[in-house]
C-alpha cells in the first residue's frame, strides 16, 4: 500500500490539489480544492492509488456485493475499485436535484453495498446514495473514498475506508480570511450538473 507521503506526492504531481479560493459543493469556501477528476485522468498515477485503496478496503470489508458511486465524482473511482475488485458497480446520477438509479441499475434486497467517492468533504452525496440503499432494503457496509477531507465533521457516522486524509480547513462567505477576500471565487465541484 501507498504511504500517506507517497499518494499526497501523486495527488500534487497530478495537479489533484489546487490552491486558490474555491466555493465547496457544502457552499463553503477554501484556500484549496482536490479535483480528482485530474488524477484520474492520468491512469499511470490514478492506478497506484487505486490499487492501495482496494487493498484498504478488502482489509476492512469481508463481503461486498455491490459498489454504489454518485455521479460525477464518484463514477470512474467507483467504476476502478470495481475492476480491481471484481465487483459489480453502478452509480446514482441527480434528477431534480435528488439521486436515482437510472440506465436499469438496481439494488437487490439482500445485497450488502459498499459507497465510494471520490472525495468525502461533508457526506452529503454519500448520505443521499445511502438513502436509496435503504430503500431497496439492502446493507450499507460502508463508505470509500480517495480523499478524507472531512476532518472528522462528516455526517456519515459509518465506517470511512480513505487512501489519504487531508485536512483543508474551510470557511463560511461570511467568516473568510483576509487572503480569500482577495481572490475571486471558482466553484469546480459537479453538483449542479
Amino acid at each position: 500500500m501507498l504511504s500517506y507521503k507517497e499518494s499526497l506526492k501523486i495527488l500534487k504531481e497530478t495537479n489533484a490539489l489546487l490552491e486558490g479560493h474555491f466555493i465547496l459543493s457544502s457552499g463553503l469556501h477554501s484556500d484549496k480544492y482536490v479535483q480528482c477528476a485530474q488524477l484520474l485522468s492520468k491512469p499511470k498515477k490514478a492506478k497506484n492509488i487505486c490499487i492501495s485503496l482496494a487493498e484498504k478496503i478488502k482489509q476492512n470489508f469481508k463481503k461486498i456485493d455491490l459498489i454504489l458511486s454518485p455521479a460525477m465524482g464518484g463514477v470512474v473511482i467507483g467504476y476502478e475499485i470495481g475492476r480491481i475488485l471484481n465487483l459489480e458497480t453502478i452509480f446514482a446520477e441527480r434528477i431534480n436535484g435528488n439521486f436515482q438509479l437510472r440506465r436499469g441499475f438496481e439494488i437487490n434486497k439482500q445485497n450488502k453495498i459498499l459507497i465510494i467517492e471520490d472525495v468525502i468533504t461533508t457526506g452529503k452525496s454519500s448520505l443521499e446514495c445511502s438513502n436509496l440503499v435503504r430503500k431497496a432494503g439492502a446493507e450499507i457496509i460502508g463508505y470509500a473514498c480517495i480523499i478524507d477531507r472531512s476532518n472528522g465533521q462528516s455526517k456519515i457516522k459509518n465506517k470511512i475506508i480513505s487512501q489519504v486524509e487531508i485536512n483543508i480547513p474551510t470557511y463560511n462567505k461570511d467568516d473568510l480570511p483576509e487572503h480569500l477576500k482577495k481572490i475571486k471565487p471558482k466553484k469546480p465541484g459537479s453538483r449542479d450538473l
